[in-house]
């Protein structure tokens, strides 16, 4: 069963992700801070990161995927740098503000708004995880 890392502060939005993850088969383990989000994915290695930007700093999500992304290899996060990572944002439906994936800035593997649509969030997730065993 595929582990799932939500990293989220709001216990509400980390209820809508499980409830349709969990229905799909997918193990979900939930961290409520950017800080908790790190230790967590040194005791869980999870297959996939869901990773909210927003949290007890603005750019919280960001830092997070910066420090997994580090390449330096002696980084405490070098073991685990090839867990996809899929950012969740309500940036695009509050703000002018667009972005994607950038390997120096943003080092995340995709993007699925809030409100989440189920499917959509199903079918990243699916695709991440899919190709993620591909390349390893």
């Amino acid at each position: 069963m595929p582990k799932i890392l939500v990293i989220e502060d709001d216990p509400d939005m980390v209820m809508a992700l499980r409830i349709p993850l969990e229905a799909n088969g997918y193990e979900v383990v939930s961290a409520s801070s950017g800080k908790e989000g790190l230790q967590k994915v040194k005791e869980v290695e999870p297959d996939l990161i869901i990773l909210d930007v927003m949290m007890e700093t603005t750019t919280a999500g960001f830092q997070v995927s910066l420090q997994l992304r580090n390449p330096d290899p002696r980084s405490e996060y070098a073991a685990y740098r090839h867990i996809p990572i899929l950012i969740l944002t309500a940036i695009h439906t509050t703000t002018s503000l667009r972005f994607g994936p950038d390997e120096a800035y943003l080092p995340v593997d995709d993007f699925v708004d809030k409100p989440v649509d189920p499917d959509v969030l199903l079918e990243k997730v699916r695709t991440l995880i899919e190709r993620s065993q591909k390349a390893s």
